[in-house]
């Protein structure tokens, strides 16, 4: 099988992951329960679609506080003037079509003992099962002199794409020749891993596509190594050769202090004056989870390999961007919305089977993330988990990641970048129709 058509497969693998949790017996028990799913971005959209494949006589609510959601995949090409955002939103009619509840609200608190939820306006809801995806929260106090009224005025951060993704683009734009756009990569973990690295291509992408060939794009990482390093390095230098520094935290990367009125990145023994500085805080779970009790000391809710079913509290299931599946830093599901939706899945199928007093399904995990680092230039990486002994796993010889020397690499970067649109559309068809 070739390596395109072994992606393809298991794209496919990934939206069929919960196929053989469908026919689920006796689901008399599950047809009488009421499930609360927080959350409304990837994970949470698929936990709530699938539970009513599953059960459709299951109620089911899902509460989200925005809207309209907007995909963070591809939103580092609207920075560059190479996507839309209005392509990356999507609203939740289709949910409500298929007879989910979706409440238009914020949580203010969740009981686990009393297995409650206190919403803003005033409702309060119960459950027998909750899917918890609340998503990532900032740690502004991780960078000295950063803000969330300065992530949300003149120095966006915009990794959660919306209004901030607009304001960064429109910065990027005013930049002269010349010029130098610092990015400030948090230590990991993080959404999506290769994001910074994407965008410091777009970045350049744009520099280069309106003749500012003398600007410079700088990347303070306070991490070592990065996903798909030698594959955007090698982009970096086909596309944008001196344009793009990558310095990484062991060669005095990490931004420890900022400073907003000059633009000045420090570092531990030096400083960085930047034209556009794009200050990324450090990561940790959506803080209604750390209101709940369910994060460790790191700020992540930890969950039960198998089921996706926190470690803390029981029914509550964690699904996304804000638990910690697997060991860092090797075998651990990144966070992005296909490990997400995956993931979703199979805490879907665990609480269906939990409901009926039934064993939970074995569960395969897939993750599939793409990364256009120029035009008609992408890439990705698949991968493939089990867990064995309790530990998530990469499956042998599954998946893999797009190779560096190909023949006819150009024809084959552009037929990815092309699969990475493609990719995002059937993902969130399969989230939110």
């Amino acid at each position: 099988m070739s390596q395109f058509n072994r992606r393809d497969f298991l794209k496919a693998l990934a939206v069929a992951a919960p196929a053989s949790v469908l026919h689920i017996p006796n689901a008399r028990a599950a047809s009488k329960a009421k499930v609360v799913v927080i959350g409304g971005g990837f994970g949470g959209a698929a936990a709530a679609k699938y539970l009513k494949m599953m059960s459709p006589t299951l109620d089911v609510t899902l509460v989200e506080k925005n809207k309209i959601y907007v995909s963070c995949p591809l939103s580092n090409e609207v920075i560059s003037g190479h996507g839309n955002l209005k392509d990356l939103e999507v609203g939740y009619d289709g949910l409500k079509k298929r007879g989910i509840n979706v409440v238009f609200d914020e949580v203010t608190a969740i009981d686990p003992v009393k297995k409650s939820v206190a919403l803003k306006g005033g409702t309060a809801l119960t459950y027998d099962a909750m899917v918890l995806s609340p998503g990532i929260d900032f740690n502004y106090a991780g960078v000295e002199g950063y803000s969330e009224a300065l992530a949300n005025g003149d120095m966006p951060h915009a990794y959660k794409a919306g209004p901030q993704t607009l304001v960064l683009k429109k910065q990027l734009e005013s930049m002269p020749d010349g010029g130098t756009f610092v990015i400030a990569v948090p230590p990991g973990p993080f959404r999506c891993p290769p994001g910074p690295y994407e965008r410091a291509s777009q970045v350049a992408a744009y520099l280069k596509g309106h003749g500012k060939t003398k600007s410079k794009v700088l990347i303070l990482d306070a991490n070592d190594s990065f996903s798909k390093k030698g594959l955007f390095e090698q982009a970096w230098k086909t596309h944008y050769p001196d344009m793009v520094q990558w310095v990484p935290g062991a060669s005095d990367g990490k931004v420890v202090k900022i400073d907003a009125k000059t633009k000045t990145a420090y570092t531990n023994f030096g400083e960085h004056k930047a034209d556009v500085l794009n200050v990324i805080p450090p990561h940790h779970a959506g803080s209604i989870a750390k209101a709940t009790g369910l994060t460790n000391e790191k700020g992540w809710c930890s969950v039960n390999m198998l089921t996706m079913e926190s470690t803390v509290h029981k029914d509550i299931w964690v699904v996304g961007d804000a638990c910690v599946h697997g060991d860092l830093p090797v075998y651990a599901a990144p966070k992005s919305a296909h490990s997400a939706v995956t993931q979703a899945k199979v805490a879907a199928g665990a609480i269906i089977a939990k409901l009926n007093g039934q064993p939970a399904p074995v569960p395969y995990f897939v993750n599939t993330c793409y990364s256009i680092a120029a035009p008609d230039w992408g890439f990705s990486v698949v991968h493939v988990y089990r867990v064995e002994e309790g530990k998530l796993i990469y499956v042998k010889d599954a998946g893999g990641i797009s190779p560096i020397d190909t023949p006819a690499l150009a024809a084959t970067r552009k037929l990815e970048s092309e699969y990475a649109i493609g990719w995002l559309k059937n993902i969130m068809a399969d989230c939110f129709a």
